[in-house]
């Protein structure tokens, strides 16, 4: 049985440890599938070989391809509408006279978040708030990372997008895709990082930051570590938007509940 190969557990360890994203024994069909992908792209045999080049440290690549393969990248534009009309409507008109807007979207997957939150800033505020909105967009995939910057999409990811705001803000790409237009491309910065390799290496910190739909992978240690070190990284009276259905009220943290799915660092 898979749960009785070594080399199994020993690799479910690793990507906790790396990634804080756990995989229980109910989610061992889960694991195992995803590691395959690794497996027939690399031509491995079997998990111990696998294991063998993993820890071997002859092969730094292959630590990104298992962390690539085990993160999930679920994602679409204006996901959990809530969340952000709370955002447009009660958190963005206290900074809207700023010079500058920084938004971190710290689960950023393939940057559906971060563009979204682009369109709504310029519905809101108007197209001219682009030239001082700097969002960034973070992910430990790399390959949602260059997925990001290339800010090509199918309609699957879209399916939410009102056709006015398709019009707007895409261009057709080709038959099944369309691209976000260059002047949000400007404004989303995408990086790799890993949200347990902590303190995250900022010089300074953000008004805003999103982090949703991620904590749920992470058990209770690991949410209150990244959880806290987002508090760290959020200035005096900042804001931490999650998903309304995962909650940081419960955990060791100073975060102060805003409301459904937002928290709030005091002053």
């Amino acid at each position: 049985m898979l749960t009785q190969n070594p080399s199994y557990h020993k690799i479910r360890k690793w990507v906790y440890d790396k990634s804080g994203i756990v995989f229980g024994e109910q989610k061992t069909d889960l694991l195992n599938q995803r590691l395959s992908r690794v497996l027939t792209a690399r031509q491995f045999e079997n998990l111990d070989e696998l294991a063998e080049h993993l820890f071997s440290d002859r092969d730094a690549g292959l630590q990104l391809e298992i962390l690539d393969a085990v993160s999930t990248n679920h994602t679409y534009f204006f996901r959990e509408p809530e969340v952000l009309n709370a955002f447009v409507d009660r958190i963005l008109p206290m900074y809207q006279d700023r010079s500058e807007i920084k938004i971190w979207s710290a689960a950023a997957s393939s940057g559906d978040e971060a563009y979204s939150l682009a369109i709504l800033i310029a519905e809101k505020l108007g197209a001219g708030a682009l030239g001082k909105l700097n969002i960034l967009g973070t992910d430990i995939s790399q390959k949602m990372i260059e997925k990001a910057e290339q800010g090509i999409y199918n309609m699957r990811q879209l399916d939410r997008t009102p056709p006015q705001i398709l019009q707007k803000y895409f261009r057709r790409y080709d038959d099944e895709n369309y691209q976000v237009i260059p002047e949000l491309r400007r404004v989303c910065t995408f990086r790799r990082l890993n949200l347990k390799a902590q303190p995250y290496p900022f010089s300074g910190t953000f008004p805003i930051i999103l982090c949703r739909n991620v904590f749920y992978y992470f058990d209770i240690e690991a949410q209150t570590s990244v959880a806290n070190a987002l508090y760290n990284s959020t200035e005096p009276g900042g804001f931490l938007m999650t998903s309304v259905t995962e909650s940081v009220g419960n955990l060791a943290t100073p975060w102060q509940r805003f409301e459904a799915g937002i928290y709030r660092k005091g002053p």
